[in-house]
């Protein structure tokens, strides 16, 4: 292979696969406190609103790349989908990439969803999943929540083309914002387990922070954003000494 072969190929692959730049991540940023929600599909910014960088959403875990929702279309339902039907090339590497092999396309609309309201209400219960949950915006908008170190809210507005992976063990949950609608794409790597392991009012009786997948999050993940709050804590102390 030639060298200008090589370069082609290590170019097509940054632009198929690799995350995109800062400034095309989703607007993230803290939420009120959990008894100031009176909707949960308003923004509940803080006041004044306390914005998450690009660098802190990575810090927690999160990854993110940006689809081709203009240009592909795929059904309002179906359960399940395979990944393998996919004509995004974009989609096709990333799938190749990261080894999905199910999906499912589900529409969540008081239209195209039984139960609406229910599935909405039940949505926003916090939780974790035993693996990485993938999330591929096809069309509308929504929220995922999602805890950092200490324990706060950081809210995160996806919409149309927005790719999101959350990560093993972390504290979530999930709900459409104001419009009411939002066209997903759920993929798996092997067997699909949609089972969320809810942090409060498990019906199993099981300790979330105990729990494995929980335990592999903290010490990948709040450790080490915990080790960078205190340096940056540290040197903005001895900075205002100086």
């Amino acid at each position: 292979m030639t060298t200008s072969t090589t370069l082609d190929k290590v170019g097509s692959m940054m632009n198929t696969t690799c995350q995109v730049v800062d400034v095309d991540w989703p607007e993230a940023w803290y939420m009120v406190k959990e008894d100031e929600i009176t909707n949960q599909k308003m923004e509940n910014r803080t006041t004044p609103n306390q914005k998450v960088s690009v660098q802190n959403m990575r810090d927690l875990g999160l990854g993110y790349w940006k689809m081709d929702a203009e240009n592909y279309t795929y059904p309002i339902k179906s359960i399940p989908w395979d990944p393998k039907d996919a004509t995004d090339p974009r989609l096709k590497a990333l799938r190749d990439e990261r080894g999905y092999s199910y999906a499912d396309v589900l529409t969540i609309h008081p239209d195209f969803l039984p139960g609406f309201d229910t599935h909405v209400k039940n949505f926003f219960t916090e939780h974790i999943h035993d693996a990485e949950e993938i999330r591929y915006i096809v069309n509308g908008s929504g929220f995922f929540d999602v805890r950092d170190p200490l324990d706060r809210w950081v809210r995160v507005h996806v919409k149309k083309g927005d790719l999101m992976t959350l990560p093993e063990g972390i504290y979530h949950r999930f709900t459409c914002d104001e419009t009411d609608y939002i066209h997903a794409m759920r993929m798996f790597i092997g067997v699909p387990c949609w089972t969320p392991i809810n942090r409060f009012d498990n019906p199993d009786g099981i300790d979330t922070d105990a729990h494995a997948s929980r335990k592999q999050y903290v010490c990948l993940y709040c450790m080490p954003f915990m080790e960078k709050m205190m340096e940056a804590e540290k040197k903005e102390k001895e900075e205002t000494k100086a």
